[in-house]
């Protein structure tokens, strides 16, 4: 009896340092994996009423694959997005899809309840800001059209977006050649 007491508590002061250690560890993981989950999921909600064409979102878009892996509506919700990222498509096709992506995470990360349909499709959005990314884009517009305007004039007709995929297309094309 004393024997087998004994041998218990040798395999009891072994065993339970491991086992803590496992389960741990598999604590520390799985805060991890939510933690990315949160960072993709807050990009997104935080980009919504901008547009995701960020660099963030985009970085956040292409790791959805591998930080939801284990989540199949969410992996389905960011294949029907991509496939609707294509010409024939609307922009309100596009932003359901968009929508139904965040919805799918909100559940998947717990938040179901309480991140509605409602409060996905209601970002704020102040006029200031509109009116600001207005201005950027005009501006950048202007400066678009005074740089081929430019060009014209020192006699090269391709328009200046056209001549620098060309000069970009001719570098990677030299560099391929020089490998």
């Amino acid at each position: 009896m004393n024997t087998v007491l004994a041998i218990v508590n040798v395999v009891a002061l072994i065993a339970v340092p491991i086992i803590a250690v496992c389960v741990g560890q598999e604590l520390q993981n799985r805060a991890a994996k939510r933690k990315d989950k949160m960072a993709i999921f807050q990009c997104l909600m935080t980009h919504r009423a901008t547009g995701w064409v960020h660099q963030d979102t985009v970085n956040a878009l292409n790791t959805i694959d591998i930080v939801f892996s284990d989540d199949k509506s969410v992996r389905q919700c960011w294949a029907d997005l991509l496939s609707k990222y294509k010409p024939n498509y609307s922009s309100q096709e596009i932003n359901t899809a968009q929508c139904k992506l965040l919805e799918s995470m909100a559940r998947s990360l717990g938040y179901g309840k309480k991140i509605t349909w409602e409060t996905i499709q209601n970002p704020y959005l102040p006029e200031g800001l509109i009116q600001r990314m207005a201005n950027v884009a005009k501006y950048e517009n202007g400066q678009l059209a005074m740089a081929e305007f430019m060009m014209n004039m020192a006699g090269n007709s391709t328009p200046v977006g056209n001549a620098m995929l060309q000069q970009t297309v001719k570098r990677e094309d030299n560099n391929h050649a020089d490998t």
